[in-house]
């Protein structure tokens, strides 16, 4: 079995995407066209790539075109369900919804609008050894404005989380992946709309929070700069 194959993911695809009305405004953010797929088409393939085969995407504003295109995911030769918000529950209400759906007491978790390279084996290994609840894949940035600091100890223990910087600076941020314990996410109350980001991380540090460093590129499509931007990362068909 390859590197993932044991593990389910779980893909946060329930957002409408404000900052990219202006340029996608007849879809879901994640179906935003990159290079002649939807975006989350990509993070599809690159789970597969990793040796996942079971994904539960979790959808919210029009679902109905993210169920439509890739209802059961035969076609990628994966097995994809869903998790349907009934209204807005933030990254972490999404994720606690989508556990009726997850089979595994480990799974991946990542959102559905950011793209980087994640070597899932080295991430397992590592979240395995610390004995782990939950592990941040992270990249070095030169410049950290448009997302918050990590900042992890000798031995990648999260120690906290800051807030976007005002002004250029270099630091490790969150890609946006997540090797998550089923147990620690049962933690969320059911219907209850959180933040995994601001609200549930957090909360972890010092129980078994721990980050694992890679080194990207990472990729967010959430403004429209970011989004005309993506589709270099995949134009040639970049390996994923």
């Amino acid at each position: 079995m390859s590197e993932g194959g044991g593990l389910d993911a779980v893909i946060l695809a329930g957002g409408k995407g404000t900052r990219l009305q202006g340029v996608v405004s007849d879809r879901p953010k994640p179906m935003a066209e990159v290079a002649g797929r939807p975006f989350v088409e990509w993070l599809i393939l690159a789970l597969k790539a990793q040796g996942l085969r079971r994904m539960v995407l979790c959808t919210g504003y029009m679902h109905e075109a993210i169920e439509a295109y890739f209802r059961d995911g035969r076609q990628w030769e994966v097995e994809i369900v869903y998790s349907r918000d009934p209204s807005p529950l933030g990254t972490g209400g999404a994720l606690r919804q989508a556990l009726c759906q997850v089979r595994t007491d480990r799974f991946l978790a990542m959102n559905g609008d950011s793209f980087c390279r994640v070597d899932v084996h080295a991430m397992a290994t590592a979240h395995t050894a610390r004995q782990a609840c939950a592990s941040l894949w992270l990249v070095p940035a030169e410049d950290c404005r448009g997302a918050g600091l990590v900042e992890i100890d000798e031995h990648g223990a999260v120690r906290a989380f800051h807030e976007k910087p005002p002004e250029k600076h270099q630091g490790l941020i969150s890609a946006g992946i997540y090797l998550l314990e089923r147990k620690v996410v049962e933690t969320i109350p059911l219907g209850k709309s959180i933040s995994l980001e601001t609200d549930f991380f957090p909360r972890l540090i010092g129980h078994g929070l721990y980050a694992v460093i890679g080194r990207g590129p990472f990729l967010d499509i959430g403004t429209p700069d970011a989004y005309g931007e993506a589709g270099k990362l995949f134009s040639f068909k970049t390996q994923v």
